[in-house]
C-alpha cells in the first residue's frame, strides 16, 4: 500500500518553523519513494488530493465545497490557495529578471558587496596576487509588505469550480507580483542613474540600444527592459527586421538580447541589465495565509501577503538609457 493513504493532516502543519506545509508532507511522504510508479509524476500535495479525489481542474473539476468532505481534506484547501496565488506570481517578469532569491529572517537584510576594481591579469612570481574582496554591505535593505485582503464568503464560494476559483487567485497574485516588479524597477534604477544615457526623444534611434549595449565592459546586457509604448517604438524600427528567435514568445534585439516589456516602467526609462549578476530579491518568508480561517470555512475576511525587498548586486550590471 502506498503510504500517502496514511498521513494524518492537521493544521500545525502549517505553523511548523522553517518549513511548508508542502515540504512537511514530503517529510511524512518522500516522493522519491514513488519513483517507477504511476504516481511518480505527483508530489506529496498532489497525492493527497489523489488521496481525496479532489479534482482541481479537467472535465471532472470538483466544487470549492469537496475540500471539506473530511476535517482531514479540509487540511488541504490552504495549500490550494497558496499555489493558485503563487502560480500568478510566477506570470510576470520577475524571475526573468532576479539574478538570486535569497531568504531573511527578518524584515531587515544585510547583505555582501564584492570590491573587484584591480584587473585581472598575469601576477610574476614572488609578487602578491591582485586581491578581490567580499564583505559586508554597509547599505541596509528593507523589506516591504505586499498584500491583499479577500473577502468571499464560504456560501458565497462552496458551489464554485476549483478551476474558476483558481482563475480569480491567480489574478490576485498576479496583481500582487506586479507591485513588487514596480518595486524591482525602481531598485534597478535607482542603480542605473549614475550609468545612464541620456537621449533626446525626437532623437531615439537603434544606435542608442546598440550604444547601451556597448556600455557593458565585464557584464552582458542579456536583457532590455522597456515600457510598452518604447517596446512599440522598437519593433518597428528598421533593424529589427533582422531580429530572430527560435522562441516565439519572446523578442530579441539583433545583437542577442531580450527585450521585456513591463508596463510598470515609465516611458522615459529604458534599463539594460544582465540578468545573471543585477538583481537579489530578498523574502523573509513565502506567501502568508491565515490558514487556520480558511480550514475552519471562516473565509469573510482573509489576507494574503509576502515580504519581499531588492537590491542590486553589482551596479556596473545596470545600465540605463533616460528620454527627454
Amino acid at each position: 500500500m502506498y503510504n500517502y493513504t496514511q498521513v494524518k493532516l492537521e493544521k500545525g502543519m502549517y505553523h511548523l518553523a522553517n518549513k511548508s506545509f508542502s515540504q512537511a508532507l514530503e517529510d511524512l511522504d518522500a516522493t522519491a519513494q514513488y519513483e517507477n510508479t504511476p504516481l511518480a509524476n505527483l508530489d506529496a500535495y498532489e497525492r493527497q488530493l489523489k488521496r481525496f479525489d479532489i479534482h482541481v481542474n479537467g472535465t471532472y473539476c470538483d466544487r470549492v465545497e469537496k475540500f471539506f468532505t473530511t476535517t482531514e481534506s479540509a487540511v488541504l484547501f490552504p495549500e490550494f490557495i497558496r499555489r493558485a496565488v503563487m502560480q500568478g506570481m510566477k506570470e510576470t517578469v520577475l524571475s526573468g529578471i532576479t539574478a538570486v532569491v535569497s531568504r531573511s529572517e527578518s524584515n531587515r537584510y544585510q547583505g555582501c558587496v564584492l570590491s573587484d576594481t584591480v584587473a585581472y591579469s598575469t601576477t610574476n612570481a614572488g609578487q602578491e596576487m591582485p586581491i578581490s574582496t567580499i564583505m559586508e554591505s554597509d547599505a541596509v535593505t528593507t523589506l516591504e509588505k505586499y498584500g491583499r485582503t479577500v473577502k468571499a464568503s464560504y456560501e458565497a464560494i462552496r458551489q464554485q469550480r476549483l478551476d474558476v476559483f483558481a482563475v480569480m487567485l491567480r489574478r490576485i497574485g498576479k496583481q500582487l507580483a506586479n507591485s513588487v516588479v514596480s518595486k524591482a524597477l525602481q531598485v534597478l534604477k535607482t542603480s542605473a542613474n549614475t550609468n545612464k544615457i541620456s537621449v533626446d526623444e525626437s532623437d531615439f534611434s537603434y544606435s542608442d540600444l546598440a550604444m547601451l549595449y556597448g556600455n557593458f565592459k565585464s557584464f552582458s546586457m542579456k536583457a532590455l527592459l522597456v515600457s510598452p509604448a518604447v517596446m512599440a517604438k522598437i519593433l518597428v524600427m528598421e533593424q529589427m527586421l533582422e531580429a530572430s528567435s527560435k522562441d516565439v514568445t519572446e523578442i530579441r534585439l539583433p545583437f542577442g538580447t531580450k527585450l521585456i516589456n513591463c508596463p510598470q516602467l515609465d516611458d522615459n526609462t529604458i534599463l539594460g541589465l544582465d540578468t545573471d549578476f543585477a538583481l537579489e530579491q530578498i523574502q523573509s518568508s513565502d506567501i502568508v495565509l491565515e490558514t487556520d480561517k480558511l480550514i475552519d470555512r471562516q473565509l469573510d475576511c482573509i489576507g494574503i501577503s509576502v515580504n519581499i525587498g531588492f537590491r542590486t548586486l553589482m551596479t556596473n550590471a545596470v545600465r540605463m538609457i533616460a528620454i527627454s
